[in-house]
């Protein structure tokens, strides 16, 4: 089973959609789809995500932006980053780059494309599910 999670990462019902999918048997694919109307740092977010990916540690910053959604601005960027062994100049460097906000901007308009309008947005095998029967069924499953 291929899961493509489309997520905010200052959305607290992706971050409970996202736990409830983390030990499961499948394969998981994230992309980006910042709400800024709604999470002003969304895309930021983003692009530390993509940053610490470009290190090998993508899944290992994402966990910990969902785990601790009331520490997400720089100073708390940086520790993260320091935590999982990153490079911090170079994480910097390309949080802020052109290729990093190209990156973001592909999985929103991606989103987009298969119809994602807010998040989270889950796709089961390339079918979109509802994500509050999602939720409800992997809770009945625990």
């Amino acid at each position: 089973m291929v899961v493509i999670e489309y997520g905010d990462y200052e959305c607290p019902f992706c971050a409970r959609v996202d736990a409830l999918l983390a030990d499961r048997p499948l394969t998981r694919v994230f992309r980006h789809f910042p709400v800024l109307s709604k999470h002003p740092r969304a895309k930021v977010l983003a692009a530390a995500a993509e940053a610490a990916a470009l290190q090998g540690r993508f899944w290992e910053m994402h966990d910990s932006l969902f785990a601790d959604q009331g520490h997400l601005d720089d100073p708390h960027l940086w520790r993260r980053a320091e935590s999982f062994g990153l490079d911090l100049d170079r994480f910097e460097r390309d949080r802020r780059s052109d290729a990093v906000a190209e990156r973001v901007a592909q999985d929103f308009r991606g989103g987009l494309r298969a119809g994602v309008m807010g998040t989270p947005a889950v796709f089961v095998d390339g079918v979109a599910q509802a994500a509050d029967t999602l939720v409800a069924t992997l809770i009945e499953e625990v």
